[in-house]
Formats: C-alpha cells, sequence, structure tokens
C-alpha cells in the first residue's frame, strides 16, 4: 500500500512496554486481519469503501469509530504541524501498521529529528528505517490464521505479550527459542484485560524468569 489508511491521530503519552511515559504522537493505521480476540481496537480491523471520511472529519471525532482517511507521509506531517503536537516521539499502530510499508514514513520521521516506534503483531514484513524501534506483540494462534514471521522475531527490540494463563508464556518461550539475533529483545508481560487474576500471574512470571511487567499506565490515568 503506497499511502496510509490513518484511524485516528492523537497526542498523548505512551501507557506501555520500554517507552512508558514518553510523550507521544500517535498514528493509527486502519486494517488488521489477524483477529485477536481480545483486540481493544476492532474498529480498526476493516477496511470498507463506506468509511472514508475527509480528514478534518476524522481528526476531531471524539469517539472510537471505523472511519479512516487516506493520506500521505507529506501531508500527515502537515497535519502534526497543524494540530501543534509538540511530543518528539511517534508510535505507529493500527490495526496492523505492518500491513504498509512504513519505510519512507519512518525514514522522514527520524529526519525530522523523531524518534519512532511500530507497535505490531509480526506477521507482515516490518518495512523500517533501521532506527525505528519495534514493539513485537506476537499474535498466536488467532482467527486469522496468520504466524509470526521469522525476520519479525529478529527485528523486534522489545517483545510485548499479553498473557493470562501458561499458555501464553509457553508460546512466548517458543518465540525466543527461535530468536537468532543477540543480545535477546526486553521482555514484557502484559496481563490481558488488567484482570487480577492476569495481572497476579503476569507478575509471577516476570520473578520467575526475570522479564519486566508493562501495565496500561493510560488507562489507570484516564488518558487516551
Amino acid at each position: 500500500m503506497a499511502s496510509l489508511l490513518v484511524n485516528e491521530i492523537f497526542e498523548s503519552i505512551q501507557g506501555e512496554g520500554s517507552h512508558t511515559g514518553q510523550p507521544s504522537i500517535f498514528v493509527r493505521l486502519q486494517g488488521c486481519p489477524v483477529g485477536c480476540s481480545w483486540c481493544d481496537t476492532k474498529h480498526t480491523w476493516d477496511v470498507l469503501p463506506d468509511n472514508v471520511r475527509e480528514s478534518d472529519i476524522v481528526m476531531r471525532e471524539n469517539e472510537e469509530t471505523a472511519h479512516y482517511f487516506e493520506t500521505d507521509v507529506e501531508q500527515l506531517f502537515i497535519l502534526f504541524e497543524e494540530e501543534a503536537y509538540l511530543a518528539k516521539h511517534i508510535v505507529i499502530t493500527g490495526g496492523e501498521p505492518c500491513m504498509f510499508d512504513l519505510q519512507t514514513l519512518t525514514s522522514e520521521a527520524i529526519q525530522r529529528g523523531f524518534t519512532v516506534q511500530i507497535e505490531t503483531s509480526g506477521t507482515f514484513e516490518i518495512r523500517c528505517h533501521e532506527k525505528t524501534w519495534v514493539t513485537l506483540s506476537p499474535k498466536i494462534n488467532m482467527k486469522g490464521g496468520y504466524t509470526i514471521l521469522q525476520s519479525a522475531i529478529e527485528r523486534a527490540n522489545e517483545i510485548k505479550h499479553p498473557v493470562a494463563m501458561q499458555r501464553h508464556v509457553d508460546d512466548l518461550q517458543s518465540i525466543l527459542a527461535k530468536r537468532q539475533t543477540k543480545p535477546l529483545p526486553v521482555v514484557y508481560l502484559q496481563p490481558i484485560s488488567m484482570q487480577k487474576r492476569a495481572t497476579d500471574f503476569a507478575v509471577n512470571q516476570c520473578i520467575q524468569n526475570n522479564w519486566r511487567l508493562s501495565l496500561q499506565t493510560h488507562k489507570f490515568i484516564g488518558v487516551e
């Protein structure tokens, strides 16, 4: 896909993983065939022509919708300027952002003095600038039937893995065993749906394996 399909853009604080607490511009792209059962952005899955809107309409929407607009990289940075964003870290998320070729976007962002992060399921090739921070949140045995690519395992700077039971940890261990590039990525466990049982399990596994805990901090403090 040469152009970008954007579901929303907003400025906030990164609430998860290694960049927790960092002011960030979030660019949420439309489209994802993975079918994660606990996804909290299911409105980004489908790319339907009836949901195309003008960028100014999408930018002003206050609720989660399946509306999106098509744009290119140059227009995207013009939008950043129009919105007077101050953050210098860009988080490209979705949907599944790696359905798009992100080389131009990430390269332009880095040239302009931004740091860039991609949050991906690892089911599509990651096409980006070499200095991009890649957060792999692997989605295994989901409805869409996609597998985690070896290239995504090798490229990941961090793995942020949703967990609620031992099976999820076993899946993570199998991914780590496939990694050939050293050092290993930073590993975060994120409790699914932030339920107490899942959180307690994640804490225990972090201690046992010397991993880190990732909580959705933005939800605790009530920001997007």
